[in-house]
Formats: structure tokens, C-alpha cells, sequence
């Protein structure tokens, strides 16, 4: 670890953090989450009986994303949908809060905001329940998204795709916003989650977990060989300058189209929750290259960030100064 990335070349590009501009993209959410303890099983059903403490709510997928680069003292802007109901209404102003611009954000009357619903005790979760559309989101309001991503191009230095498969990215939105990027000279990263890939050719840098990779070329990985082949075929397949794999406790590879490829170990002591882990990688990520971070550096200084991040319960956010002391 310590021959990809030293201490003061890490130190070099954290401090640049605060002058990185970053939007994003995508899916926007709120997790909520209701903390208890269960002391019984329900006498009208084998269930557990949840009794509640807390709540908490949370910004949640492209909005996780926003807050990660937030949390690292980069300057977070957001494009995407919410509906005009209270979740809303309270994602907008926690964002207001942030003194993160809104603009990007549309309001869609006819579909209600993404919210996850997240039954935790003795942290582990429970049972998870969401409220959402996932039907193809208007052709008016994704308009609207890469008009704004237009009107942004001169005060931004990346693009983040949050995709969580929600019905916002479409084929016609990637394609405005590839073509708006390359023509600005703007880097793009996209953290996918459709089944299929074939929507993210051309798309600069794509950060999916093994699970997904796997899925997405119809291969089993197994081994380091298939970790190594699947890589390569993504990186071809796609067209792609960058992969970075996601693996959980095995930590992650980073493939790139120069033919580099880079095994990074896992750095996490303790694993209480993966939620948002891939936010706050593709986040790190994307926020360290604008600091002039290599694609290698930016994937140590992402797999750091995660290590931290899964040792949180809940949506969890990594602070600059968290990381300043894991390095």
C-alpha cells in the first residue's frame, strides 16, 4: 500500500480537496432508518418484535454520493428528481443547509421521492422496505438534468452517474451528458447498476462491485484469473478508460485502458454495514482525480475511505479528517 501512495503525496492531494468542484448525477434518495432492540418473537407470527428507540433520516444514493464529496471538503453540486411530497421538500432544504446548489434537482408532481426504509437492531438490519417509482422517468425532466449539466460546465471539474436503476438514466440522458463532458473536456465516472452495461459504453471510468461485473458479462468469478479477464473484457466491451472492481473484503482491482492493472487489499478492521459503501468509493474516487490524483492513487485513497465507511452502521459518510487518520 505504502509503494501506490505515500503518506505526504496523500496528504498533496487531500489538501487540494477544497478547490475540486464535483456533480452528480443520478438516482437521489432518502434512507431512513429506525433503530431498536428485539427482546421477543411476535406471538402472531415467527417475526421479531422490534422495540424502536430512534430514527434517523439520512440523504441517501445520488445524494449519498453529493454528501461523501461534501464530507471531504470538495464543493458537491446534484442533478436529478424528487417529487413534490415531504421527502422532498426535506432533502432540498438538508441541502440548502449544506449551501449546496438545488437547481439541478427537478420536481416531478407525478412520482413520489425515493425513500428506503431501513429496521435496524443490535445493527443488523432487520427488514427493508422502499417507497418508489421505477417506471422511465419524462423526457421533460431528464431535458431539464443536461440542461443544467450544460449550464454548469464551466464550474465543474467531474461528473459522477449515480445510477441505482430507478428509471432516471436512460440511453438518450448518457448520451447527451458523454457528449457534453467530452466536448468540455470533463472526466465522467459511473457507478452502475443495471443488469446490462451496454448503456455505459464511452463512459469514461465505471466502479462496479464483483456481483455486478459478473452479472453484467454473464461470467462466474472465482479466481484472481477470472477477477483479471473480466476486467480486460469490461475495459473492451465498453470502451472504457477505467474499471475499478469492487470486492467487498478482498478490497478491489483497478483496470486501466493503458493496460495497467492494480490489486489494492481491503484495509477494513471490523465490517458493521455496506450501505452506501460504493457512494462513498465512486465519491472519493471521483473527487481525488479533480485533486490531481492518479486513477491508482484515487483507488487507494477510495479504498481507504470505504474501510471506513463499512465500520459505520447506517448511510455513512467519510470526513477528511477520518481520513487523515487512517493514513
Amino acid at each position: 500500500m505504502k509503494k501506490m501512495l505515500s503518506k505526504k503525496r496523500a496528504l498533496e492531494i487531500l489538501d487540494r480537496f477544497p478547490l475540486s468542484r464535483v456533480l452528480v448525477i443520478g438516482d437521489i434518495m432518502a434512507d431512513h432508518f429506525i433503530w431498536g432492540k428485539v427482546t421477543r418473537i411476535s406471538p402472531e407470527a415467527p417475526v421479531p418484535v422490534v422495540s424502536v428507540t430512534s430514527e434517523s433520516l439520512l440523504l441517501g444514493g445520488a445524494a449519498n454520493v453529493l454528501n461523501n464529496v461534501f464530507s471531504l471538503g470538495g464543493r458537491a453540486f446534484i442533478a436529478g428528481i424528487a417529487g413534490r411530497d415531504e421527502m422532498g421538500s426535506w432533502i432540498r432544504e438538508r441541502l440548502r443547509e449544506m449551501k449546496v446548489d438545488t437547481d439541478g434537482i427537478i420536481i416531478t408532481p407525478d412520482r413520489p421521492t425515493s425513500v428506503k426504509t431501513r429496521v435496524i437492531a443490535h445493527s443488523q438490519q432487520v427488514v427493508r422496505f422502499d417507497r418508489e417509482d421505477r417506471n422511465p422517468v419524462g423526457a421533460g425532466a431528464r431535458k431539464k438534468i443536461a440542461g443544467y449539466l450544460e449550464s454548469m460546465l464551466d464550474d465543474i471539474e467531474a461528473v459522477v452517474i449515480s445510477d441505482y436503476n430507478k428509471g432516471l438514466v436512460s440511453e438518450e440522458l448518457l448520451h447527451r451528458i458523454r457528449n457534453l463532458c467530452s466536448g468540455a473536456g470533463i472526466p465522467l465516472f459511473i457507478d452502475p447498476k443495471k443488469n446490462g452495461f451496454s448503456l455505459y459504453r464511452d463512459c469514461g471510468l465505471m466502479t462496479p462491485n464483483q456481483a455486478e461485473a459478473a452479472m453484467a458479462l454473464g461470467m462466474d468469478i472465482n479466481t484472481r484469473d477470472d477477477l483479471v479477464r473480466a476486467g480486460r473484457r469490461l475495459l473492451e466491451e465498453y470502451h472504457l478508460k477505467g474499471v475499478l472492481i469492487t470486492r467487498g473484503e478482498e478490497g478491489m482491482a483497478l483496470f486501466e485502458d493503458n493496460g495497467a492493472i492494480t490489486h489494492i487489499p481491503a484495509v477494513a478492521k471490523e465490517v458493521f454495514d455496506v450501505t452506501g459503501a460504493g457512494d462513498t468509493v465512486i465519491g472519493t474516487f471521483a473527487l481525488a482525480t479533480t485533486a490531481g490524483a492518479t486513477a491508482r492513487e484515487a483507488a487507494v485513497l477510495a479504498n481507504h475511505a470505504a474501510g471506513i465507511a463499512v465500520g459505520k452502521v447506517g448511510t455513512a459518510t467519510v470526513t477528511r479528517e477520518e481520513l487523515l487518520r487512517v493514513l
